[in-house]
């Protein structure tokens, strides 16, 4: 029999529609897929030479379940540098992936019933997180007019004595979305006001920003810092996503209490990637921002086109690697097999079987009337993709 917690949980829409893309590949047909949040970049050559050393010198043992010493202390000295954040190294633990960071800082903080404040769109894994957690997630639905960002007063009618924490990513996944210190500062002013409201700031794409520098809510609120947990990780940054390696930052009291739930769920993560981590955040930073130079090219090629098809809409994201347009005006047009497009999940599925397309439906995200599109890819694979998603837009009635 299985468990009414495993029952209750939804796959990850992303890795759904990626997986049916991939099987269609092996098929033999012509796909191209923009559902991925993977760079496509190599990891940086000293990262790997890294990894390659500590193999070579027999360091692939278990660390400290918290990271090792040499990896936390490279971490402060980075929040200290790039974030002007200050962290002890035993204020910080080190996961498998940022994903685990959220998930086990959610497990140290929320009791049953308790409230999350989840605006949307959102990653897709944060509501079931939430579920996960035995929590309540309060979904706030937020505008295309205001880039999907959340306004303080949204945020202040969401809160209600069962709220104990709120979720924010900047830059978003799944909209590209970066909150500016203003904004930052009108949420904080409603924060203050609610002491028991936990803030946690998922900063997995903070080295993707594409014209001002990354904004922490703690860089608009260092009062706030106790109960914030500020997650990140190498994956986006550093094209680091098979090494599965995050963080989390916090209070000592919240720290600990994620290190007893690693401690019995998955120890400490690989020593492998914790040496290559090290070499991330202490070396030199000119291939990511040469990556960062590329994606910023192809974001600016993916709103332009997106924007010049009649009936779609698309705003500028400030951040990461997706585009997330309006495509609202198409729903109840019809295919010419004579299937009706009524959702973003209809149209998904409509433009990868008859187009070779892989996008993911705003359904999955909380925001129905959107797509997310990752301009994670080559610019050829993009200019196909863009071509294919007039075509298929063309060809409905």
């Amino acid at each position: 029999m299985i468990s009414n917690r495993a029952q209750n949980l939804q796959p990850s829409a992303t890795l759904k529609i990626t997986g049916k893309a991939k099987e269609l590949k092996r098929q033999g047909k012509s796909i191209v897929s923009l559902s991925a949040g993977e760079p496509d970049f190599k990891t940086p050559k000293h990262i790997c030479e890294a990894a390659i050393n500590a193999i070579n010198d027999g360091f692939h043992g278990y660390t400290m379940n918290a990271g090792t010493p040499e990896l936390r202390e490279a971490i402060s000295a980075k929040l200290k540098r790039d974030n002007k954040l200050d962290y002890d190294p035993s204020q910080i633990i080190c996961s498998n992936g940022a994903k685990q960071s959220v998930g086990f800082g959610l497990l140290a903080i929320v009791n049953k019933g308790d409230e999350v404040i989840i605006p949307a769109p959102y990653w897709v894994s944060y509501p079931e997180m939430v579920r996960l957690a035995e929590g309540e997630s309060v979904v706030v639905r937020t505008s295309f007019k205001n880039d999907f960002k959340l306004t303080p007063q949204q945020l202040e009618d969401a809160i209600t004595p069962k709220t104990k924490a709120l979720i924010l990513c900047s830059p978003s996944n799944p909209t590209g979305a970066c909150y500016t210190k203003k904004e930052l500062e009108g949420l904080a002013d409603v924060l203050r006001s609610h002491p028991q409201v936990h803030i946690i700031s998922d900063e997995i794409y903070e080295y993707i920003v594409f014209e001002d520098d990354h904004v922490s809510i703690l860089n608009a609120a260092p009062d706030l810092k106790d109960r914030t947990l500020l997650a990140n990780g190498f994956s986006k940054g550093f094209a680091m996503t098979g090494w599965r390696l995050g963080y989390l930052a916090s209070s000592a009291e919240i720290v600990g209490a994620v290190s007893k739930i690693q401690s019995q769920e998955t120890s400490a993560p690989s020593s492998i990637s914790q040496k290559a981590a090290e070499a991330a955040y202490n070396g030199d930073l000119s291939e990511v921002l040469a990556m960062r130079e590329q994606f910023k090219k192809r974001r600016d090629f993916m709103v332009k086109s997106l924007n010049d098809i009649d009936g779609v809409s698309c705003f500028t994201p400030g951040g990461a690697f997706y585009v997330f347009p309006d495509i609202s005006s198409y729903f109840s047009t019809t295919t010419t097999s004579g299937n009706k497009i009524e959702s973003s999940t209809d149209l998904s599925l409509y433009l990868l079987e008859e187009f070779g397309l892989a996008v993911v439906p705003g359904d999955a995200f909380g925001e129905p009337d959107g797509l997310r599109m990752s301009y994670a890819a080559s610019m050829s694979d993009l200019e196909e993709a863009m071509d294919r998603f007039r075509k298929g837009l063309g060809s409905l009635k």
